[in-house]
């Protein structure tokens, strides 16, 4: 699986916006600074974000972007799909509209039982949890298992 540069700099922006103090908004070049994120292209990721129902946008001198709910209750996943769509897919296409024939047909549970584990991780961490550097246990675990920090 591949996160884009897209997904990764729409969740780094999230969790600025999660991380903010006293919920006030934070201007686009102030998430980019932070993050090192493209000015353009993060203004093109937050704007889908909102179009998303994610973040909210607020005009003017004091105006900037802030999280349209807590931090709490979206997860890694709802910004990847707002910015990237579905999470996992093969050529495009989501696992369930695949089929496949012969010695490749155990490929499909195989793309099934990948993106049943994606989406385990990624919806059951949300945006807090990554922001106050306590991801859930079962998350953690993974990446104590031997070889989860080495490529093979």
């Amino acid at each position: 699986m591949r996160i884009s540069a897209r997904a990764d700099y729409a969740v780094r922006a999230a969790l600025e916006l999660a991380a903010s103090r006293d919920d006030l908004p934070l201007k686009a070049e102030a998430i980019a600074d932070a993050q090192d994120i493209p000015h353009k292209f993060l203004e093109s990721i937050l704007n889908d974000m909102r179009r998303g129902g994610l973040i909210l946008s607020q005009r003017g001198g004091n105006g900037g972007y802030r999280l349209a709910g807590p931090a709490e209750s979206i997860s890694i996943a709802d910004v990847i799909r707002v910015v990237d769509g579905p999470l996992v897919s093969v050529r495009g296409v989501r696992p369930p509209d695949l089929s496949y024939t012969g010695p490749a047909q155990s490929l499909l549970p195989l793309w099934i039982a990948l993106r049943s584990n994606v989406r385990e991780i990624l919806e059951g961490v949300s945006l807090a949890d990554v922001a106050s550097a306590r991801l859930p246990p079962d998350v953690s675990a993974l990446t104590d298992a031997p070889g989860a920090w080495t490529n093979p």
